[in-house]
């Protein structure tokens, strides 16, 4: 299903962007669409290069699966700007990911963003901001609303 037909198929108004996860979008949309992964980051520095809104609470997404399938519809809950160092124990939880500890999310996501971070030649730094937002799924791929 693409996105716009799951769009379509949920009957929802307003607008909405589809997009997948970067470094594992198959593993990254199961966990969100059975509401394991509730939260996920992003460096504040790709927004400002891109001259990017920041997400907004009542945000529509449509996360898509690594051959751009729609996988399910979430709604932004939550959106804050916080330093990496600073990330929580209880964000790191929601991320979903690995055994959902601060000190996996710390790993993983230093060697994630030290390698997006290469390609404005700049090297990951433990101050940078995030832009981490929290979300809720609102329809599902089988037609399942919430």
């Amino acid at each position: 299903m693409t996105a716009e037909e799951m769009w379509i198929a949920s009957g929802i108004d307003g607008e909405y962007i589809a997009w997948g996860f970067g470094d594992d979008a198959d593993t990254l949309a199961k966990l969100v669409k059975n509401g394991i992964k509730t939260a996920t980051c992003s460096a504040h520095v790709f927004y400002e290069i891109e001259d990017e809104d920041l997400p907004q609470k009542g945000d529509y997404n449509i996360i898509l699966d690594s051959n751009e399938n729609a996988v399910c519809i979430i709604k932004t809950i939550n959106v804050y700007v916080t330093r990496f160092n600073a990330v929580s124990e209880e964000h790191a939880y929601k991320e979903g990911e690995g055994d959902r500890s601060l000190e996996y999310w710390r790993k993983v996501h230093k060697e994630f963003f030290t390698e997006e971070l290469k390609s404005l030649n700049q090297e990951f730094d433990e101050n940078m901001e995030l832009v981490c937002e929290e979300f809720e799924v609102v329809y599902k791929e089988n037609g399942v609303v919430i």
